[in-house]
């Protein structure tokens, strides 16, 4: 053997491991910071752009087009590209737009420079706070119809922006507090990213390694991950900057679901349970349904009949200000106290039905499986990832083919196939999840009544959408 292999194995320290094209990527990342700081920068700008200017420009006239009107073109931009396809982006390549592209991560980090530098208060860290942010921004949202106006827009995003500077100005240093604890999708984002086919990995024993050489300069982890211990991709922003770290992190490939099958086990918790069941698969199926929902409808119809029989008029009279309700006269778009009433009715009696009947299905399957153990139900709950966030993305991305009809372009025979593979696939793809979960707990008809329980509560959640786009 040449003596420059046999030197380190003479030294104690394993010879350096072979550096393939994901590697070899994120090394480029870490030697090109300055350029990905400035691409940052640079996505800042639009961001505010889109955000502020529509504010300032009347609202659009019917015959307005995207091409040709900021406001439009900024709704566009928002709900029918930018959110849909950063989710999507969850799912290939792990949390990349948020360490490479987040306007609000980048401003976060940028005021901490500046912070006052105290320590994160026991509050912050609730472990409850992505399944709260997550369930109020989505309800307001649809309260003050943030998909279709400007002027929500900047309220929710923008207001969301100016906390995570301000928490960004007082707590950590050089640190994204904000999105490691209080940004309304973080939980979201943590729970798709773990269906990602890469991340950067940790070799445990070329770090022990390492220890024999000089020690590095220390790396920032902006996100607060300690990259010794790292394992998944949940937390982990995809910067890059860790990337050779004691030549011991490299960003590699891994089978899809890895991180659910082989890790959730061990780390899943009831929040996340919750943002899964009652969060991504309750209270945004109803977010996404009111609006078309015949039951709705009836339901407002029936209440407002009941008030005029009772003779209480004001519910059905007056309305609130536009960041509390939808208030558009001038565009005949308004909604009244008992709208907004039975649209709050409307999207928790969703979460709550929704909620638990996944949750008794998924509890069934777990039952099946042997004695009842809430670790293992809140395990395979993490079985139903992709359902949760396929269904997310659809009601999103339906924001994205309203626009698009609205100018003339419309495919729907196409657009109903790719959800009915999108939906299939979801469905197929949790139930290859429970199977390899199960597998751990037991085996034979045990194995299969547990996938059968969890297919059962997929396809439900699945049939919530065929609801929306097939049958109303």
């Amino acid at each position: 053997m040449p003596d420059a292999l046999l030197a380190p194995i003479r030294s104690g320290i394993a010879p350096p491991r072979p550096r393939g094209k994901l590697a070899r990527l994120g090394d480029a990342m870490a030697r090109h910071g300055r350029t990905i700081r400035t691409l940052q920068w640079l996505v800042v700008a639009i961001y505010l752009l889109l955000l502020v200017v529509p504010v300032l420009l009347p609202l659009p006239p019917r015959t307005a087009h995207l091409w040709n009107n900021m406001t439009l073109a900024a709704q566009f931009a928002f709900w029918g590209i930018w959110w849909p396809f950063v989710l999507l982006s969850m799912v290939l390549v792990g949390r990349t737009w948020c360490g490479v592209f987040c306007p609000e991560g980048t401003l976060t980090e940028a005021a901490s420079r500046f912070s006052l530098g105290r320590a994160v208060p026991r509050w912050i860290t609730w472990r409850g706070w992505p399944f709260a942010a997550f369930v109020v921004t989505t309800v307001y949202g649809q309260m003050v119809s943030v998909y279709q106006y400007p002027a929500p827009v900047l309220l929710i995003l923008g207001g969301s922006t100016v906390a995570a500077v301000a928490v960004g100005l007082v707590y950590g240093r050089n640190k994204r507090v904000w999105c490691r604890y209080l940004c309304p999708v973080n939980g979201v984002f943590a729970l798709l990213a773990k269906l990602s086919p890469v991340s950067y990995q940790v070799d445990a024993a070329a770090w022990e390694a390492s220890r024999a050489r000089p020690r590095p300069a220390p790396v920032n982890c902006a996100p607060l991950v300690p990259i010794r211990t790292m394992q998944g991709a949940s937390g982990c922003h995809m910067c890059g900057r860790c990337s050779s770290y004691r030549d011991a992190i490299q960003l590699a490939a891994r089978p899809p679901g890895h991180e659910v099958v082989d890790l959730a086990g061990g780390r899943a918790n009831p929040w996340e349970t919750a943002l899964i069941l009652f969060g991504m698969m309750g209270v945004a199926v109803g977010a996404f349904h009111w609006s078309a929902s015949p039951w709705f409808g009836a339901l407002d119809q029936m209440a407002a009949g009941a008030l005029v029989d009772a003779g209480v008029l004001w519910p059905l009279e007056h309305s609130a200000p536009w960041w509390l309700l939808t208030n558009y006269p001038g565009q005949n778009d308004v909604l009244t106290l008992l709208d907004g009433a039975m649209l709050l009715a409307y999207i928790g009696a969703t979460a709550l039905v929704c909620g638990c009947v996944l949750s008794a299905l998924l509890a069934t399957a777990v039952r099946a499986a042997g004695s009842w153990s809430w670790p293992r139900f809140h395990h395979l709950a993490q079985a139903l990832i992709p359902m949760a966030g396929c269904g997310v993305f659809l009601g999103l991305s339906a924001t994205t083919v309203t626009l698009l009809h609205n100018e003339g372009l419309s495919w729907p025979a196409e657009v109903n196939a790719v959800r009915a593979v999108l939906l299939a696939g979801a469905v197929l793809w949790c139930v290859w999840l429970a199977w390899q979960i199960a597998g751990r707990w037991a085996g034979g008809i045990r194995r299969i009544g547990t996938v059968a329980g969890t297919a059962l509560a997929a396809g439900a959640s699945a049939f919530c959408w065929v609801l929306l786009f097939w049958i109303w």
